[in-house]
């Protein structure tokens, strides 16, 4: 697996997944109706920020991750970074071969922790995973998402320092 900047003739690969992760409204607080133009915009960011794609050795897009700072200003020490893996790709270390590329990534530009603002608590798959890179709940907003199966869940504030490992 390689992880690469995306370009934009990648968003052709990406959005079929990333609409369909969307449309569930199971793991992200982004609009249930966002269109393919404003998804783009949202996800396909622009430097300093950054967006990559994870793809096999025939080229195939397996996920995607986009990096930013968390907070501007005063808070600008902060990363942040979101995550999605085609469902017909999961299970194959994707994510976690995405996770530590942001980290590695934040590392690199100066930021001194990463900080996750709404990871939906009954994403237990990505809870795990995040925990399992250090990360840990800070805090947990009750009743912060309306999972469309679970009703009223919470939303996690994770953390994770880049100072020390």
């Amino acid at each position: 697996m390689l992880i690469r900047e995306a370009r934009i003739e990648d968003w052709d690969a990406i959005w079929p997944f990333f609409e369909s992760i969307i449309r569930a409204g199971e793991t992200f607080t982004y609009p249930l109706d966002l269109s393919r133009e404003e998804a783009e915009g949202w996800w396909m960011v622009k430097a300093p920020s950054r967006t990559v794609v994870a793809v096999d050795d025939s080229g195939t897009v397996l996920g995607t991750a986009k990096m930013n700072r968390n907070h501007m200003g005063n808070g600008s020490h902060i990363a942040s970074a979101s995550y999605m893996v085609d469902p017909a790709h999961g299970g194959r270390g994707v994510g976690r071969a995405l996770c530590t590329h942001t980290i590695d990534w934040a590392r690199s530009e100066g930021y001194r922790a990463m900080q996750f603002n709404a990871v939906v608590e009954t994403n237990t798959r990505a809870v795990k995973l995040y925990e399992s890179l250090g990360f840990e709940v800070l805090g947990t907003l009750p009743e912060g998402f309306r999972h469309p199966g679970e009703g009223y869940v919470g939303l996690h504030i994770m953390h994770r320092s880049l100072l020390a490992d």
